[in-house]
């Protein structure tokens, strides 16, 4: 055999570096849904957004109730962040979530520049018009209720698990621009009709019964008819507004007014409750010593930026860590965009000494027109 041949024979049997696409490479063409459903289900919910890519039948599958019913049989329910934006020029708002990078490991230490997250679009269509103080979460629902234009008696539902939202019992009241908080699984909501009275300023949603209750009360004669804050803490509805502060606790049906030094440390931009403490920003992280009656100033956040005088700035419970957002212009768009940033804060109270903030991670989530809104960030468990 000559050499020439000897050499094409060789380079014959050497082996392609590239695969071609076999029975074994096509990814999972042949495993039942079941077994596919059993390993999504242990996967975090952080790379939902990236698996969503594989296939359409991939993108069913991660929106399946079997999916969740799995999840929740296994113990693997986590939190999910949700985040809502409005967009100039667009009448509804758009979602977003909280996810991991393609190919980027979560624990991958060496590259310090990226945290590994961003926000991912939520693939929502016609998203109804909602407003901050009317979006709750219970369990994997996040309750969008009250008209943000007119009075309104509707309420929606947006199911987080398969991003779609569908019609819950409406109100007993018309409602404009109402507060609602959750206490003990049940939403209360309060205010926003301007023919209130004692007997209809307050009702109450159980998801269970799926029914409307008016709950009597004096809100109106002590609060007014419109709500700028609420938190729930300790099994509280603490409301601030037009006058002073009132709290109401469900399990005891008792009322009772709140001081103006609580009032004055709660900015209604920015704030969250986060293992019943509640937490504000305003030129500062601060939280409010329910038992004393007084704001002490955070301690720690190393690694945390100044934030713009002037930005948005958004906190959030992210299983009981602090989430927090912000923006700032991005020069090299002519700073006609934004950035949206997002850090994860681990929370210390050691005794005696205040609270302390850890920062576990920060990282630049989305880029926006500069004329965005922030309306809200919350969590639901998913």
């Amino acid at each position: 055999m000559s050499s020439p041949e000897r050499k094409r024979k060789k380079t014959k049997n050497k082996p392609s570096r590239v695969l071609g696409p076999t029975r074994e490479s096509t990814p999972n063409p042949s495993l039942p849904d079941d077994l596919i459903v059993s390993c999504l289900a242990r996967v975090s919910r952080l790379q939902y957004p990236t698996f969503s890519l594989v296939s359409k039948s991939f993108r069913s599958l991660l929106a399946s109730p079997h999916l969740y019913e799995t999840r929740s049989s296994l113990g693997r329910t986590e939190s999910c962040l949700y985040v809502c934006l409005r967009f100039p020029n667009e009448t509804n708002p758009r979602w977003f979530t909280l996810c991991q990078k393609p190919n980027h490991p979560l624990d991958n230490k060496k590259k310090k520049k990226s945290s590994g997250y961003v926000l991912a679009t939520v693939p929502i269509p016609h998203s109804p018009l909602v407003h901050e103080t009317g979006l709750v979460a219970v369990g994997s629902n996040i309750y969008n209720i009250g008209g943000s234009i007119f009075p309104l008696s509707s309420v929606s539902i947006l199911d987080c698990t398969s991003h779609t939202w569908r019609e819950a019992p409406s109100m007993l009241m018309d409602r404009y621009l109402p507060a609602a908080g959750v206490v003990d699984g049940k939403i209360y909501v309060t205010g926003g009709c301007e023919d209130c009275n004692k007997s209809s300023w307050i009702e109450v949603f159980d998801p269970k019964t799926q029914t409307w209750e008016l709950v009597s009360s004096h809100g109106m004669e002590i609060r007014g008819y419109r709500i700028d804050k609420r938190a729930v803490i300790d099994g509280k509805l603490h409301m601030f507004g037009t006058y002073n502060g009132l709290a109401y606790k469900p399990r005891d049906g008792l009322w009772e007014r709140l001081g103006w030094v609580m009032d004055v440390g709660w900015p209604c931009f920015s704030y969250s409750v986060i293992n019943n403490v509640l937490y504000s920003y305003h030129h500062g992280f601060k939280w409010y010593d329910t038992e004393v009656g007084v704001w002490g100033r955070m301690k720690g956040l190393k690694g945390l930026p100044k934030f713009a005088r002037y930005g948005c700035v958004k906190l959030a419970d992210y299983g009981g860590k602090m989430a927090v957002f912000w923006d700032k212009y991005l020069p090299s768009s002519g700073y006609k965009e934004k950035t949206i940033w997002c850090a994860v804060i681990a929370l210390e109270r050691p005794s005696s000494e205040g609270i302390w903030g850890k920062v576990e991670w920060l990282d630049a989530v989305l880029t926006v027109p500069d004329n965005y809104s922030f309306v809200c960030a919350l969590v639901a468990t998913v």
